[in-house]
């Protein structure tokens, strides 16, 4: 029973643990001991004052789980706690409640239905058991992983995200008209695409103190594999400082919560004002409970498929915060949709704010690699023509705020987001009509649970309001979609989506959206995520 404790700690302490690894080895374990008794498990709270050892009497012959940590002090296995025949043992600061597995002995009669402990529903992920518990800040985005190695040099886990989409955008031909007065092609799809899969190896080494992760990102669509990661070091759950590939902010999507949205990418106003993913410092953590801050240095909104030499000497910042007063935790990576089912009230509250001098990040060709910064009618602000006929702009200042809030309260979600930017401080190698675009947009999602756990309905609104005195116009559009899931757990799910669009000013093959597009989306999607 000592390497069944053994490995969910280890899972516990490298960001979460995959319920099917825990499970698998608790089977083990119990087929040593032998089956379980209908004795009810308990809950133990063990503190070390003033980082003294401290030992709790405890009945632990049937195993030992971390259920959540209390004190000031890192709880490591074999370092800061463990457990002997007579009880629980914590050392360095470390305090935390401890689930007791059940007692052996003989087997309840098969006419009989044991109820699960608060060992096993702490495994198998009960929401009142088992908050969030993000790695102090960590913006991690890989699941719960596979833990594939664990020492006390390091640990080493691996955890993938796959997606298969099917995607049908109508009318298949239309065009539209820009804020020039210029006739534009819509370019609309229907395919089928292993559309994205995302591999993660993370894990720490030499202290548990030292995070990395280490991904490979390959989008289908759009023929582009990226390798990225990060190194931090958490020093406390207030203070932790980290370097690599992250987002300034700019929206509450960008913070982790990826792939737990209700469909399987962004509304159209999400993706219009969000920052997106470059080489970034930042430092982060919860300074008191539920309340958490991230503030970025950024080299800009997005550097994936750029060069060091296309980037300026400039750097962005972001700031951003975010409260959960009732709960604490918001359900997985701050997760939408309610598929833990809250029986108390879950609250978030969030705000950011990023700013970044943007450049073309030009090509040999002349052609501007910067697809982030985009105008109300879709067009590129670096393309040539964008603002003014035969016009390029060189550079331009991005600032954005974006405010939230949601709740959670059993299986009903209801989430909104609003957004306002500006672009200004124009270089271009002409005269341009305008000094300052400024754009405002929201939306709202909202779902719930017919059937707990296995079907959920939601719907959603995003609408974006163009600067009219710079000539722009307002898009806006109606989504209604479900999610089926076919095994326990929210990790495995089918997508289906219809979206009504009215002149989208977001263009991407990774996502939902064209450029100028109007009329209807359908789409079929399935995911997977360990």
């Amino acid at each position: 029973m000592m390497r069944v404790s053994e490995t969910i700690s280890s899972c516990h302490r490298s960001v979460r643990c995959d319920g099917l690894v825990i499970i698998g080895t608790l089977v083990l374990g119990f087929l040593v001991a032998g089956p379980a008794s209908g004795e009810q498990a308990g809950v133990v709270t063990c503190h070390s004052e003033d980082g003294e050892r401290r030992h709790c009497a405890a009945d632990v012959s049937a195993g030992v789980a971390l259920q959540r940590s209390l004190g000031e002090g890192a709880c490591l296995l074999g370092r800061t706690w463990g457990y002997d025949r007579d009880g629980i043992w914590v050392d360095e600061g470390c305090g935390g409640e401890f689930v007791l597995g059940r007692a052996t002995g003989g087997a309840a009669s098969s006419s009989e239905e044991r109820a699960p402990s608060r060992l096993d529903r702490l495994i198998q992920g009960d929401p009142a058991l088992a908050a969030e518990r993000p790695s102090w800040g960590a913006i991690d985005t890989s699941g719960q992983g596979i833990v594939l190695y664990s020492s006390d040099l390091g640990q080493v886990a691996l955890s993938a995200y796959a997606l298969v989409r099917y995607i049908d955008q109508r009318p298949a031909e239309q065009t539209f008209i820009d804020h020039l007065g210029r006739e534009q092609v819509v370019d609309t799809r229907r395919d089928i695409q292993f559309h994205r899969a995302m591999l993660h190896v993370k894990g720490w080494f030499y202290t548990p103190k030292l995070r990395y992760q280490i991904t490979t990102w390959t989008v289908m669509s759009t023929d582009q594999t990226t390798l990225y990661g990060y190194l931090g070091y958490q020093f406390h759950k207030k203070f932790n400082v980290y370097g690599g590939i992250n987002t300034p902010g700019g929206s509450r999507s960008v913070m982790g919560s990826h792939p737990f949205w209700l469909a399987n990418d962004r509304v159209m106003a999400d993706e219009y004002f969000r920052g997106s993913f470059t080489g970034t410092f930042w430092i982060n953590g919860e300074i008191l409970p539920g309340l958490w801050y991230h503030a970025a240095l950024v080299n800009n909104l997005s550097q994936l498929g750029i060069t060091a030499r296309q980037l300026t000497r400039d750097m962005g910042t972001g700031f951003g915060m975010w409260w959960m007063p009732t709960t604490h935790e918001f359900g997985p990576n701050g997760s939408y949709g309610d598929w833990e089912y809250h029986e108390q009230l879950a609250t978030r509250f969030g705000f950011s704010r990023i700013r970044s001098r943007e450049n073309r990040q030009e090509l040999d060709n002349n052609n501007p690699e910067n697809t982030q910064v985009r105008l109300a009618d879709s067009l590129l602000l670096f393309e040539t023509g964008s603002l003014a006929p035969g016009v390029t702009v060189e550079q331009a200042d991005w600032e954005s705020i974006s405010i939230d809030a949601g709740v959670k309260y059993r299986g009903i979600f209801l989430q909104a987001e609003y957004y306002r930017r500006w672009l200004d401080r124009f270089a271009a190698d002409g005269p341009l009509p305008v000094e300052r675009i400024v754009d405002d947009g929201f939306y709202v999602q909202a779902a719930f649970f017919p059937i707990k756990k296995k079907l959920e309905l939601y719907g959603a609104t995003s609408w974006i309001y163009g600067d009219r005195r710079a000539g722009f116009r307002d898009s806006h559009e109606y989504i209604l979609g479900a999610n089926y899931f076919p095994a326990n757990t929210r990790n495995f799910r089918v997508n289906l989506q219809l979206i009504d669009v009215d002149r989208s000013p977001v263009s991407s093959v990774f996502g939902f959206y064209v450029g100028g597009q109007r009329g209807t989306t359908y789409s079929v999607a399935a995911s997977m995520l360990f």
